[in-house]
């Protein structure tokens, strides 16, 4: 496709139709959400991931191939995106897929893919799609701006996205959603020189990004994969004293176990102009969605939500087991799957009636939300069997029971 042709504008239907990525960079993470968004039965190809893509592969949202590309890769495959960083690569999966009469598209040379990806965006069930003639970035800036005007009814379609001074922005993302970001973060997301991610925030966004925008994947993954803190917080000062108008797009809230205040004091020392927009906290919002008010007339008056990062007797725990189970009301326990069958036994031990009620609630908000119901005396059991992972919210008390069931996806 050479850049003096005109593209024609479709939508195309991929549910439980088969997509191949090839390379596993930041620039797959950002173009995977929106395939798995439309139901696409995706395989990433690639010796090496992001660890935001090893997080989907571990949820089985896709399946990752571990190993380099190889002819007969793009067998059945409906859509193809060359993303490797390696142009000889691209070139001969975009060779294969013509070859092959599928369409595809190659990140690193557009003009020598079969297709291009608009700059989409979506807005109360309507999905607004861009192309403006190998001009990415305008592109990008008349979908925000088209965006933007639906969500304030307003009627001017701008070009540009509004120049902001350089510094840090600290955008609390929801429990995942992308609908549960506050409009002021997603307003300062579109205008991101640099977005340093993890992969408890809303990952469908990072599709809607200008190519431009330089996207560092800051995931950390439970007892895995993980950037160090002090690095993060390097990364902030590094590109905002380039400058760079950095957003740390962070899941919940950022000041709720999100280590938020901690980015801020970095900025701070460095002399970094920062601003922090507060999130919705997946510690009440992921409960909601579930059906479980974490409190309830006549029912619970407190609630109390605690840190599971550290297991009840370890020398660095803070939290009085004891008296947290003497209280009758919610007990929200954020980061507390792996170690379930600690917490359980304490407040146990301290006096929780064995058949509490317990709500626990897995990838709440997405597209892959399970919730299980169980007792304080068999959550333990009934979390391995039902193979219960991070990231998940659970909920201790009477609230967890107003709505009975077992599992529900």
């Amino acid at each position: 496709m050479t850049g003096d042709e005109r593209p024609y504008l479709v939508g195309l239907g991929l549910t439980g139709r088969r997509v191949v990525v090839v390379g596993g960079g930041t620039v797959a993470q950002r173009r995977l959400p929106a395939l798995l968004a439309a139901g696409a039965d995706v395989e990433v190809v690639a010796p090496e991931v992001t660890p935001a893509v090893e997080g989907m592969a571990t949820a089985k949202e896709l399946r990752w191939t571990a190993r380099p590309y190889r002819a007969g890769d793009l067998d059945g495959a409906w859509y193809v995106l060359a993303a490797t960083d390696d142009g000889e690569v691209n070139a001969a999966v975009a060779a294969a897929a013509e070859a092959a009469r599928v369409f595809c598209v190659r990140a690193d040379d557009a003009p020598g893919g079969s297709a291009v990806t608009p700059a989409v965006g979506e807005h109360d069930g309507l999905t607004v799609g861009v192309l403006s003639g190998g001009r990415p970035r305008r592109s990008a800036a008349v979908r925000t701006a088209l965006i933007e005007a639906l969500q304030a009814g307003a009627v001017r379609v701008d070009q540009d996205a509004e120049p902001v001074r350089p510094g840090v922005a600290l955008v609390g993302g929801g429990p995942g959603d992308p609908e549960l970001i506050t409009v002021r973060g997603r307003r300062l997301l579109a205008r991101a020189d640099v977005v340093v991610t993890d992969r408890l925030g809303p990952r469908d966004l990072l599709d809607e990004l200008a190519p431009h925008v330089e996207v560092i994947d800051a995931s950390k993954i439970p007892y895995g994969r993980a950037m160090n803190q002090a690095r993060i917080n390097e990364l902030l000062v590094e590109h905002a004293r380039a400058g760079r108008f950095v957003v740390r797009l962070k899941g919940g809230d950022p000041y709720v176990f999100g280590r938020g205040f901690e980015e801020v004091q970095a900025c701070v020392e460095a002399g970094v102009p920062v601003t922090v927009v507060p999130g919705v906290t997946s510690a009440f919002a992921v409960p909601a969605v579930a059906d479980v008010p974490v409190s309830h007339r006549g029912v619970a008056h407190e609630i109390v939500v605690v840190s599971g990062h550290v297991a009840p007797g370890h020398p660095q725990s803070l939290t009085d087991w004891t008296a947290l189970a003497r209280l009758r009301g919610t007990l929200v326990l954020m980061m507390g799957v792996e170690r379930i069958g600690a917490f359980a036994d304490a407040l146990l031990a301290g006096g929780r009636p064995a058949d509490t009620p317990v709500a626990v609630v897995q990838d709440g908000t997405t597209r892959i939300q399970r919730t299980l119901r169980t007792t304080l005396a068999e959550a333990a059991a009934d979390v391995r069997a039902h193979e219960i992972a991070p990231p998940a919210v659970i909920v201790i008390g009477p609230v967890a029971g107003l709505v009975d069931g077992p599992v529900s996806e």
